[in-house]
């Protein structure tokens, strides 16, 4: 399938992705380019040795709201009412308001085919392959929703509600849970610092051999 359009150059698009989570109910674009977008992310991002272990659930309207509704619940039987009347309950009522959720998964049996067929030297190197290709889907749908005008921002509540979230939505048991990206138009207004830069940038970057 043929990309999305995003309206700006992927350099641009990094410089502007942020944890935004100030958000409305609203989109610049219709839910199927949101879909199209994750089905993007999954064919075309890459996974050691093509493992392909990824998996990405997309909800919207009343199904977004559930998922914050059911986290909401489960976190309130968790920490007791005082601790969850006290900014918790805010911020669920911030991410249900936002116009849906991206849950992030991994297979585990795909994980775990990975590591048996693995060579005997990277046994031990095929969980953290698996979290480098999630990471990547992360980044890039977080980064293509920003191009298109839509703030998220990355959640983990996992794993306190996989199991309620996998009943819900009859999800494979064998899904992983790994985050949750709550995504909808920021509220105008709203404003971000800038990116604050804790070491220098000397410091984290080396070039050898460069023609510069």
């Amino acid at each position: 399938m043929s990309a999305p359009l995003v309206p700006v150059s992927i350099s641009t698009a990094v410089e502007q992705r942020r944890s935004k989570r100030a958000l409305e109910a609203k989109s610049p674009v219709p839910d199927k380019v949101i879909v199209e977008l994750a089905e993007h992310a999954i064919l075309h991002v890459p996974s050691a040795f093509n493992n392909q272990a990824a998996r990405v659930t997309v909800l919207f309207g009343e199904n977004h709201k559930k998922l914050w509704a059911i986290t909401g619940k489960t976190l309130l039987n968790k920490i007791g009412e005082e601790r969850y009347k006290d900014g918790t309950e805010q911020k669920m009522t911030a991410f249900a308001n936002g116009y849906g959720t991206i849950l992030f998964w991994d297979d585990a049996c795909v994980a775990k085919a990975l590591n048996e067929h693995a060579p005997n030297m990277y046994k031990d190197k095929t969980d953290e392959w698996v979290q480098q290709s999630q990471g990547m889907h992360q980044y890039y749908l977080w980064t293509a929703l920003d191009a298109l005008g839509l703030g998220a921002s990355l959640q983990h509540y996992n794993p306190l509600i996989d199991e309620e979230v996998q009943k819900t939505w009859n999800i494979s048991s064998d899904w992983k849970l790994k985050a949750q990206m709550v995504f909808g138009t920021p509220k105008e207004g709203s404003k971000l610092p800038a990116k604050e830069q804790k070491v220098p940038l000397e410091q984290r970057v080396q070039a050898f051999g460069a023609k510069i």
